[in-house]
């Protein structure tokens, strides 16, 4: 009989988050806000279809792990390194300034110190789980923005414990003390620092055995142990559940079975998800809601304000111009999931009232519920304003050079091919550390923002023959390059994306050349196919260049992708040719032609041997073979396949057939 109520909440729940799903997907809305607002509906202070909201909480905190878990595998202590700086100076920024100045306006505004500091506390605390997931579905996780705020949210989920350990010392409570707040969050970063370090060696050799089995399920339960395992040793030591499940995807994220747990883990992620924030919604009370609608408008502006302004600042003190600031911002305006903790905590302890409690609450859900919509906006908006990031560049006046914008990998890469090569470029970036590294070993480079004319104007855009866009911020791209196009309609643009949907975009804006990782990597795999089923090297050459023609649009279409499929058909029943090593290891060297047997046994003839760079067409029956000859061979595609796989088998003494003097070579 105890089952029952649960069982009904857990049915109730799943048959809303199909209908939420659906709608939003109909009416284009987030599903987060959905969810959210889908639990004002069916909570106890609602509708009433679920009347204890903690038959969920449980369900609610699974989901707040498998997010953080996920976003956990797409990180990697490789990436984490490079936010150091924004983590600890970026986040301790942040966090003091939003403290100070929501703890000034409050006492202002008539509230007790002990009130106007613990609103402070909750204010620090932006939502990693939605921030998060929306810039990973928007993949912006790579920009500018994307990094500040990654490395924010880091250092804000650290924070959840003395911020809990505070709550009691502003309550009055003689049973904490601030020695013991320090005491215990520096021992619990001890211990985590020694189980990340253990379980860098631990974890990658644990799935290894796992996937060594080949038994799915044991693979399933191994990655849910890690998720949750790590989950509750954070925990207890009394840092927040999330922050374990992100600690665990990370560490998992540097072994090569990650996307296999990725792929196990989803399904748990997307149940629970709905979970969490359908369960945010339930906390709403409609009645008070309706009753202080002005107020809890009111409340909500004033908190996107003040954490705008706190972020805003302390993005500009790590030298990030005012567009990223400010789109940083708007991403990090809400209160974030762990802010409810410290809500419930100080209702607890008497640091507020009740009805300051639920303005609270209703405040914090609508910054929830705006957020996808400020992200989504946030680039727009961003990029009319003035940039201050613009430097002066005294150097040589260039001509006919090459301009790298973003000096990540590929930029990397590209400048070292460009150097080797004698080609004049110079770099435009915007990662202030990653300047100062390139200047320090002779780069040639400039830190700026490429959406900015008098940047591009300082890098002689006007005389540049080619410009190289290879950055992850898409509307920054697409403003480059229009600016770009604008400032010198002759030049050469090469634009890489990651998304297929910006391709037709980026050539309307102006790209010459638009390069999509998605797609190249498809064409990779299919030129690496075309190889090993022996297509001659000038067709495979000439069909690529068909499916990169034109943004493309070969693949981007099933018709002619179709027309291709039937054209690579054709050639594939056509005769080949090919050729084949004779390497040292193999029983032929020493053996002649005719040993071989390669017509009798695979239907190819040998029409030619390649011996020190020179031809021998029409080779004797008895020519012997030596290591380093190089076999010409020509059949059908399936002769072909079975003769490479005849001579690969002529190994360590492998006994070769016996000779017939009349069998035709």
């Amino acid at each position: 009989m105890e089952l029952f109520p649960y069982l009904r909440d857990i049915v109730v729940l799943f048959g809303v988050a199909l209908a939420v799903i659906a709608a939003s997907q109909t009416l284009r809305i987030p599903t987060v806000v959905g969810f959210l607002l889908t639990g004002c509906v069916v909570g106890p202070y609602g509708a009433g279809l679920i009347h204890n909201p903690e038959h969920v909480e449980i369900f609610a905190e699974l989901g707040i792990i498998f997010i953080l878990f996920e976003i956990g595998l797409e990180l990697s202590f490789k990436r984490l390194k490079k936010l150091g700086r924004v983590f600890f100076t970026g986040g301790t920024l942040q966090a003091a300034s939003t403290i100070a100045l929501t703890t000034g306006i409050a006492c202002l505004c008539g509230y007790a110190l002990r009130s106007s500091l613990f609103f402070g506390l909750m204010l620090s605390l932006s939502s990693t789980a939605i921030v998060l997931k929306l810039y990973a579905d928007r993949r912006e996780l790579d920009t500018p923005h994307g990094n500040i705020s990654l490395g924010i949210l880091l250092f804000q989920d650290f924070l959840i414990v003395p911020f809990l350990l505070i709550v009691p010392l502003l309550a009055g409570s003689s049973s904490v003390s601030p020695t013991h707040v320090l005491i215990r969050f520096g021992g619990g970063l001890a211990v985590i620092g020694v189980v990340v370090a253990g379980s860098r060696y631990i974890i990658p050799r644990g799935l290894r055995f796992l996937a060594s089995t080949r038994i799915r399920e044991l693979f399933v339960i191994g990655s849910l142990f890690l998720c949750l395992g790590a989950a509750l040793a954070t925990e207890q030591l009394g840092f927040s559940l999330a922050l374990g499940a992100l600690l665990a995807g990370i560490l998992i994220a540097e072994s090569d079975y990650y996307h296999q747990v990725m792929a196990e883990t989803t399904p748990f992620r997307d149940v629970f998800n709905s979970m969490f924030f359908i369960s945010i919604g339930m906390l709403l009370k409609f009645d008070f809601a309706s009753k202080h609608l002005g107020a809890i408008l009111l409340v909500t502006a004033a908190i996107m304000i003040i954490k705008s302004a706190a972020l805003v600042f302390s993005a500009k003190l790590l030298s990030f111009p005012l567009r990223v600031s400010f789109q940083t911002a708007l991403g990090l305006c809400q209160i974030g999931e762990f802010s409810f903790v410290l809500i419930r905590s100080g209702k607890m302890y008497n640091v507020i009232d009740e009805p300051t409690y639920q303005l609270a609450i209703a405040a914090s859900i609508l910054t929830m519920a705006l957020t996808p919509l400020l992200i989504a906006i946030a680039p727009r908006i961003a990029g009319v304003l003035p940039s201050s990031s613009e430097r002066k560049n005294h150097g040589q006046r260039l001509s006919g050079h090459v301009i790298i914008v973003g000096f990540g990998l590929a930029g990397r890469h590209l400048a070292g091919v460009l150097k080797t090569a004698m080609i004049p470029y110079i770099v435009v970036e915007l990662n202030g550390a990653a300047v100062e590294k390139a200047k320090k070993t002779g780069e040639p480079i400039l830190y700026g923002d490429a959406t900015r004319q008098i940047i591009l104007e300082q890098v002689c855009m006007q005389e540049a023959q080619v410009v190289v866009f290879v950055i992850s911020d898409s509307l920054a791209v697409r403003r480059g390059v229009c600016l770009a196009r604008q400032m010198n309609p002759n030049v050469s643009i090469i634009v890489r994306t990651r998304m297929q949907s910006d391709i037709e975009e980026l050539r309307r804006c102006g790209a010459t050349e638009v390069v999509s990782e998605e797609f190249e990597t498809s064409i990779e795999i299919f030129t690496n196919v075309l190889t090993k089923l022996h297509i001659p090297g000038n067709i495979i050459k000439s069909q690529t260049r068909l499916l990169r023609d034109n943004g493309y649009s070969m693949l981007r279409s099933p018709a002619a992708v179709n027309r291709f499929s039937e054209r690579i058909a054709q050639v594939l029943s056509m005769g080949t040719t090919d050729t084949f090593l004779i390497t040292s290891d193999l029983t032929a060297v020493g053996k002649t032609i005719a040993d071989l047997h390669v017509r009798k046994h695979t239907g190819a003839t040998i029409i030619a041997v390649v011996r020190d760079e020179k031809p021998m067409t029409n080779p004797a029956p008895d020519l012997i073979l030596n290591a380093g000859d190089l076999l010409v061979l020509v059949g059908n595609h399936a002769q072909m396949d079975a003769a490479f796989l005849f001579l690969e088998k002529l190994k360590d003494g492998a006994i070769l057939p016996q000779k017939n003097h009349s069998e035709e070579i």
